[in-house]
């Protein structure tokens, strides 16, 4: 399978799903948690449901409101987030020290 492009909005979307791997989440409640609007955050979900990296679950709330789709991590999604916290540990790591400028 061809691997997911992690572009700065689904770090913060996948992020957002580590603090709770195991709790369901409402789109409307990652958009404001995320600050992402619906036509950035429904496309990254879509595509990391896709990659197997959420599950997606219809919640029927009861009668006279409507069902609402919820999602949250699989095992290969929180495998990903920690390999990707490693990952940006590392390159943290490795970069140099900025040199203090100006005059002492």
């Amino acid at each position: 399978m061809k691997s997911i492009r992690l572009s700065q909005q689904t770090l913060q979307v996948l992020d957002r799903f580590a603090m709770e791997p195991a709790s369901w989440l409402y789109g409307y409640e990652l958009s404001r948690e995320t600050e992402l609007k619906s036509g950035t955050l429904y496309p990254i979900l879509m595509r990391l449901a896709k990659h197997q990296l959420l599950e997606t679950h219809w919640e029927h709330a009861g009668e006279g409101v409507p069902p609402r789709h919820t999602y949250r991590l699989t095992s290969k999604g929180i495998d990903l987030v920690k390999s990707e916290r490693v990952a940006a540990r590392k390159q943290l790591a490795t970069r140099k020290p900025a040199t203090a400028g100006g005059r002492a």
